[in-house]
C-alpha cells in the first residue's frame, strides 16, 4: 500500500469530536476488545474520541473446523496462519490508502512514542495479530504500511503487543487524557524519561518528598523536574541520552 497521508492529530468526525478507529484482526476479540475497554480507553470510546473494533479470521475460514493455518512449506515446527483467510479477514475492512496496517514481526522497526504519534494522526489503524508461528509473509507484502516490534521478546500471539500499540496511539488523541498537560510530561515527549512523582503524605514511611516540591516556587519545581529528567535519562538510558537534544542550560542542570 501506499504511504499514509498525515492528518492533523484529532481529525473530526463530523460532530465536532476527534475520531480514532482502531480494529485490530485478531483469533481472540475477546481478549482485546474487553482488555482495551477499561479507565480512559473506555471513557474516550463512550466519548466518541475513539472507536474500537476486531474481525476474527475463522470467520472467513471455510471448512467445518473453520481453520486458519496450516503447516510451514518446507517443514519445521508449528503452524503458519493462512494468507487466504488473513488475507480475506483484512480485505474485508476495505483498507485504503489513507489506513494504517500494521503487523508486527521481530525484525520491524521498533515501537516508539514518535511512531505512537505518527500513528495518532491517521484516522484509521488496523492491526493484525499473528498466531502459531506467525502469518505466511505474503499477508504483509500484500497489505503492511508497517511492521514494528515493541521489543526483543517473544509472545504467543499478537495481541498483547496490538493492545501495547492501540493504547499507547490512543492516548495521543486529543480529550482523551483529559489535560493536555499530561503528554507534555510523558516520558520520551522529549527525548527524555519523565521525572519521579510524589504526592501526600508528604513523609510517608519515614521518607520525605523532595521539599522543593512543597515550597511553592513553580519555576524551581520546573528546574528540579528538567533536572531529574536529565539525569535517570543519562544513568538508566544513555542511548537515549545521546540522542537528545541539550540546551547549555541543561548542561549546567547536569553540573
Amino acid at each position: 500500500m501506499a504511504p499514509c497521508p498525515r492528518l492533523p492529530l484529532g481529525a473530526s468526525n463530523g460532530y465536532g469530536q476527534p475520531v480514532l478507529r482502531i480494529e485490530i484482526v485478531t483469533l481472540f476479540p475477546e481478549q482485546v476488545l474487553p482488555g482495551l475497554r477499561h479507565s480512559i480507553i473506555a471513557r474516550a470510546e463512550r466519548e466518541g474520541r475513539i472507536a474500537l473494533s476486531a474481525v476474527n479470521p475463522r470467520d472467513f475460514a471455510t471448512d467445518k473446523h473453520r481453520t486458519v493455518d496450516d503447516s510451514p512449506l518446507g517443514g519445521g515446527p508449528g503452524m503458519v496462519m493462512k494468507p487466504d483467510i488473513i488475507g480475506n479477514a483484512i480485505a474485508s475492512l476495505n483498507p485504503t490508502e489513507a489506513d494504517e496496517v500494521v503487523f508486527t514481526e521481530p525484525w520491524g522497526t521498533r515501537f516508539d512514542q514518535p511512531m505512537a504519534d505518527d500513528l495518532a494522526r491517521v484516522g484509521r489503524v488496523i492491526l493484525v495479530c499473528g498466531h502459531y508461528e506467525g502469518i505466511d509473509a505474503r499477508v504483509a507484502q500484500r497489505y503492511a504500511t508497517r511492521v514494528v516490534s515493541i521489543g526483543d521478546y517473544v509472545l504467543t500471539g499478537g495481541e498483547l503487543a496490538a493492545m501495547v500499540i492501540a493504547d499507547a496511539v490512543a492516548r495521543q488523541v486529543p480529550g482523551v487524557l483529559g489535560e493536555a498537560q499530561s503528554l507534555a510530561i510523558d516520558s520520551h515527549r522529549q527525548g527524555l524519561l519523565g521525572a519521579p512523582q510524589y504526592t501526600r503524605p508528604v513523609d510517608w514511611d519515614g521518607r520525605v518528598a523532595p521539599e522543593v516540591l512543597t515550597g511553592g516556587n513553580h519555576g524551581a519545581v520546573d528546574r528540579w523536574r528538567r533536572q531529574q529528567a536529565l539525569r535517570l535519562t543519562r544513568d538508566y538510558r544513555p542511548d537515549l541520552f545521546l540522542r537528545a537534544d541539550l540546551s547549555r542550560s541543561d548542561l549546567d542542570l547536569l553540573h
